[in-house]
């Protein structure tokens, strides 16, 4: 029966098991590609399946130029939580920063109408920006937000500031709720470029409409799209019955 098993399945039970066993420690590199080959006297493509595999199931996940690792549950985030990209990395300890993609003002289209009260002579603020932790990649967001509720919101500089924080302090905004969807989806093109991950692999994208008390309404005050890298984070649900 082993003799059928191909020898890739074989290496990840492997490695499943030291990880399980903490013979390999999270967040710290398990040996090279070079060393599992002479280990397990298996082929280089038989090594690299089985890591793929285990960076796709959530096992591993890897640094350009440094090495595969053991991913911690350590840098989850609960869906149920309405925070910041910033406040998120601040709270696992890393360095927040963030790279500019878009900032500017444009019409809103019907989508935008819809999902924010708007009409199509209304204007919204188009944000889009890749979050950083440490100086790499952890997710992608395009925001629009309406002009109509934050005069002036294009003039500051989001490359360095928080958005929450700016329209928490400047514009008074109280955020009451949010609304989710999620799905997994493949890495392609210029969202795979800016993640700094390759193509086809798994990520997590999640469409929201963030709501706000502003004088004394609730009414959405921001649409946005947001591709999360799955290598380095995870997202949890705490239920009660």
């Amino acid at each position: 029966m082993e003799d059928r098993v191909p020898k890739y399945f074989i290496l990840k039970k492997a490695i499943i098991k030291k990880i399980e066993l903490e013979e390999y420690e999270v967040d710290k590199p398990i040996p090279s590609e070079r060393e599992l080959i002479e280990s397990y006297k298996v082929s280089r493509i038989t090594v690299r399946k089985a890591i793929d595999e285990l960076v796709n199931e959530g096992y591993l996940y890897k640094i350009h130029g440094k090495g595969t690792y053991v991913k911690s549950d350590a840098y989850s985030q609960d869906l149920y939580s309405l925070t910041s990209c910033t406040e998120d990395v601040e709270r696992f300890g890393l360095v927040p920063s963030k790279l500019l993609v878009d900032a500017r003002m444009v019409k809103a289209d019907t989508k935008r109408c819809k999902a924010l009260n708007l009409t199509r002579d209304d204007s919204v603020f188009r944000l889009a920006r890749v979050q950083l932790a440490d100086q790499e990649a952890l997710n992608y967001t395009v925001s629009f937000l309406p002009e109509k509720l934050f005069p002036g919101i294009n003039q500051y500089d989001f490359g360095k500031h928080s958005l929450y924080q700016i329209l928490e302090n400047d514009y008074k905004v109280k955020f009451t709720k949010a609304t989710r969807t999620f799905e997994a989806i493949l890495a392609k093109g210029e969202i795979a470029k800016l993640l700094d991950v390759n193509e086809g692999m798994p990520i997590i994208l999640f469409n929201c409409i963030t709501l706000a008390n502003i004088n004394g309404r609730e009414v959405p005050i921001e649409a946005f799209t947001c591709y999360y890298r799955t290598d380095k984070f995870k997202f949890y649900i705490n239920q009660v019955r």
